[in-house]
């Protein structure tokens, strides 16, 4: 080692970010390896190997004494080289890890560099390499080898290898990080973005409201002619996005987030978070979507869950509900019948209706001796008769 190398250390350090004293200390650790194979140590001899900070002169002692039977100028020179061109691996990775750890959740940008079983690896501007796993990726979108791509950058994992940097173009944040960049009022916080939701490759929703009442959320995402927006759908590769305006009336929000569909009647249970809506016949298909997509979206976007149905519908079902009440209220009226009590087959059925008892309130108006004069009733199936009508009317 001599003054010469400490200043290669030197410039390494300003140039890739690795201390100098991590090199000699490397440096230090490799010798005392490369030493033990060249001399015959016993195994509880410990060999020790000291570099001068200021002259770069080796020393080596075994036990305390100093070791004088190794070049350590030719070993020191290969050494430092190997362990220098690792360090300067080492560190490399971890710059890139250190640099893209800091950008989970923006967007990155690259060109598309090769294909691999269905995921594509980006190249980020010669810094690093990406994969954009098939999962990411939109179902609509197809892309070219050296095509410049837009990602959002998910997640940053250490491996042996290198940092694996996943990316992502389907999840709702690459397009709420979108309106971030092409919609100034929102880079700024004037606009604020409430919740998204999202179908990749089909529709998003995206609910917007504004802190200053001079700023229309809307107007200010849509932009001149729709030319903001345009430049975000462009983006997507056609993906249609609904610009929602927010608001506290849950029944406005509501009918909003089911745009181009137009509600009738919205009914909340805030308890549940659920919300009835009503719509004419002719908006059922708007307000649900193709394959049910309209909906669900809304439904996400909100936080509630929504059950569309349609007036007639509505009305049909109070119909049901009110024959369903005629018909409970004619059972209180003229009794239960005497299916309801368990064991009676079609015969017993048949000569009790013969009998004159039609209900349960028949057979608790009678006595023991009635229900005898029945065929195929004796005293242990009048008493067990008796004592199911009577749980069944709620008698004692």
């Amino acid at each position: 080692m001599s003054e010469e190398i400490l200043a290669i250390l030197e410039q390494i350090e300003r140039e890739k970010g690795i201390k100098k004293e991590l090199l000699i200390q490397a440096v230090e650790s490799a010798l005392v390896s490369a030493a033990k194979k060249a001399i015959n140590l016993k195994p509880d001899q410990e060999l020790k190997v000291e570099i001068d900070r200021a002259t770069g002169k080796i020393k080596a002692t075994c036990e305390g004494r100093p070791v004088t039977s190794i070049d350590f100028g030719r070993i020191a020179a290969q050494t430092a080289r190997q362990v220098i061109i690792q360090k300067i691996r080492e560190a490399e990775k971890e710059v890139v890890f250190t640099e893209f750890q800091a950008k989970v959740g923006n967007i990155v940008s690259g060109t598309v560099y090769r294909f691999e079983r269905g995921n594509i690896i980006v190249d980020l501007l010669g810094k690093a390499e990406g994969i954009l796993l098939r999962r990411e990726q939109s179902p609509r979108e197809e892309f070219r080898q050296g095509e410049r791509i837009r990602t959002y950058l998910l997640e940053v994992k250490k491996e042996p290898r290198g940092p694996q940097i996943i990316l992502s173009r389907t999840h709702p944040n690459f397009v709420k990080k979108l309106f971030e960049l092409e919609i100034p009022e929102i880079y700024e916080g004037v606009v604020e973005i409430k919740s998204i939701s999202r179908q990749p490759g089909e529709r998003t929703k995206i609910t917007v409201y504004s802190k200053d009442e001079k700023v229309d959320p809307v107007g200010a995402c849509v932009g001149m002619r729709g030319n903001r927006v345009k430049n975000i759908v462009n983006e997507l590769r056609g993906e249609k996005i609904d610009i929602v305006r927010y608001s506290d009336d849950m029944r406005e929000y509501i009918s909003t987030a089911l745009a181009p569909a137009k509600i009738s009647e919205i009914h909340l249970n805030r308890e549940n978070q659920r919300a009835e809506v009503i719509v004419a016949d002719d908006q059922l298909s708007l307000a649900i979507g193709k394959q049910g997509q309209n909906v669900r979206l809304a439904s996400r976007l909100v936080g509630w869950e929504l059950d569309i149905r349609t007036k007639k519908a509505k009305e049909e079902e109070g119909v049901r509900a009110e024959l369903a009440s005629i018909e409970s209220a004619k059972i209180d009226k003229e009794g239960m019948p005497l299916t309801e009590i368990g064991g009676i087959g079609e015969k017993l059925l048949k000569n009790l209706k013969a009998a004159g008892f039609s209900t349960v309130q028949d057979l608790l108006r009678a006595d023991t001796e009635q229900l005898l004069k029945v065929d195929g009733i004796g005293k242990v199936k009048a008493k067990k008769l008796m004592e199911e009508a009577k749980k069944l009317s709620g008698s004692k």
